[in-house]
């Protein structure tokens, strides 16, 4: 196989969750949209279970297996050394409906959880088993719309105003007065489902009642517990992610800002489009809001229980033009943004990098090979080398990389 080129076309695979819209995707990738299903995210990365391809030779080869094949040429001795594989996986999320109550692990949490379920003989792809892998899941996401998420727990002090202020919560006081936040959220999430549905469902009818009104916005908790009852669902085995909605921060994040993940903090994605980066894991702890497997003493075990204050990046300038860099706290990957206006940009790969156009195009050259892009489209750089992109209007890209 002919590896001289240093730049290649990336294609990623699309994801087709039930939250997912229907739109928004398709547009991006200039597909037809299949109304029978959802399109949920597009994965840019070299994950096994749906890596993407690079075209060489005229041929779609799976990255996967380039890697396994050429681990020094495709992402340098170094990050395969201490890696093992391309450590970053970059997605496009379009959040119609809310996803899952969720945390991720440590690293050595991880490897823990790993080796246990193997020792049990769970089968990696058994819808109960919580690690697929061995890795960690911090992740940071980029705006592409207004953007709104949980993330952490509230300050103490709004969490019992929240206990006060609800009617159907102030039996709950004298437990979080006396033992604190963790013993609440424990106490709440081990409820039986009879004992939630007599705690929440005078509570969603009121909520109800007051979006009806016009007395809620996407700031207030209510907001988004009617939500979950669109469509005149029935109100009946109240979901236990409820609780969450209540506790933890609800942020929004406009465009072009961002939000760093990291291991403990509870969250959950509420509505809007983002670019997604991520350790090259699939490791997730869900406690509700989900059809999927949920394990709450697995989750008990590894949420930070403090109350925090979301951190929004705007970005940081690098260099010269239109680029910014969202500071990442962890070894495994980096994002940059990009904003050309008519203008040029030049740079040095220290990593395997991929860039994704979001709006507009533009030229990627190194050498005597240039790939042309377009709005969805991306490309694959090999490590150690020196590129540059040019545009003749306006374009907005977005760069994953290895942190030198």
């Amino acid at each position: 196989m002919n590896l001289q080129r240093k730049i290649y076309k990336l294609k990623g695979k699309i994801q087709h969750y039930a939250w997912g819209g229907y739109n928004y995707i398709p547009n991006l990738l200039a597909i037809k949209s299949d109304v029978s299903q959802p399109y949920a995210e597009y994965w840019m990365g070299a994950h096994p279970s749906a890596s993407s391809e690079l075209l060489v030779d005229e041929n779609d080869v799976s990255l996967y297996q380039l890697i396994q094949q050429y681990p020094s040429e495709i992402i340098s001795e170094k990050v395969f050394k201490q890696f093992g594989e391309l450590p970053y996986l970059l997605k496009i999320l379009d959040v119609k409906d809310m996803l899952s109550i969720q945390v991720h692990p440590t690293k050595s949490a991880a490897v823990k959880g790993f080796e246990e379920e193997e020792a049990a003989g769970i089968p990696i792809n058994a819808p109960y088993r919580n690690y697929k892998d061995k890795n960690h899941k911090p992740e940071i996401m980029v705006a592409l719309s207004e953007f709104w998420l949980l993330h952490g727990f509230k300050h103490p002090y709004k969490v019992e105003k929240i206990l006060e202020d609800i009617y159907e919560f102030n039996i709950l006081l004298p437990l979080y007065r006396k033992q604190g936040l963790k013993a609440l959220y424990q106490f709440v999430m081990e409820m039986n489902q009879d004992e939630i549905d007599t705690m929440l469902i005078h509570l969603v009818k009121n909520e109800i009642r007051k979006k009806d009104a016009g007395e809620l916005t996407k700031a207030n908790e209510g907001w988004w517990v009617c939500k979950l009852f669109e469509g005149n669902k029935p109100i009946k085995n109240v979901d236990r992610g409820i609780f969450s909605i209540y506790f933890f921060n609800i942020v929004k994040v406009e465009k072009g800002e961002a939000i760093f993940q990291g291991a403990g903090i509870p969250h959950a994605y509420l509505e809007g489009q983002n670019v997604e980066l991520m350790a090259n894991s699939d490791n997730v702890l869900r406690g509700g809001l989900t059809p999927k497997h949920i394990d709450v003493p697995e989750l008990m075990k590894h949420i930070l229980f403090e109350g925090i204050k979301p951190n929004i990046l705007k970005g940081n300038d690098v260099g010269v033009g239109g680029e910014k860099n969202y500071p990442c706290p962890v070894p495994d990957f980096g994002i940059n943004k990009i904003e050309l206006q008519a203008t040029n940009y030049g740079s040095l790969s220290s990593s395997f990098e991929i860039i994704i156009a979001i709006e507009g195009g533009c030229i990627v050259n190194a050498n005597t090979d240039n790939i042309v892009i377009k709005r969805g489209e991306a490309v694959a750089i090999l490590p150690n080398t020196h590129y540059s992109i040019n545009s003749s209007g306006h374009c907005l890209l977005f760069k994953a990389f290895v942190p030198s």
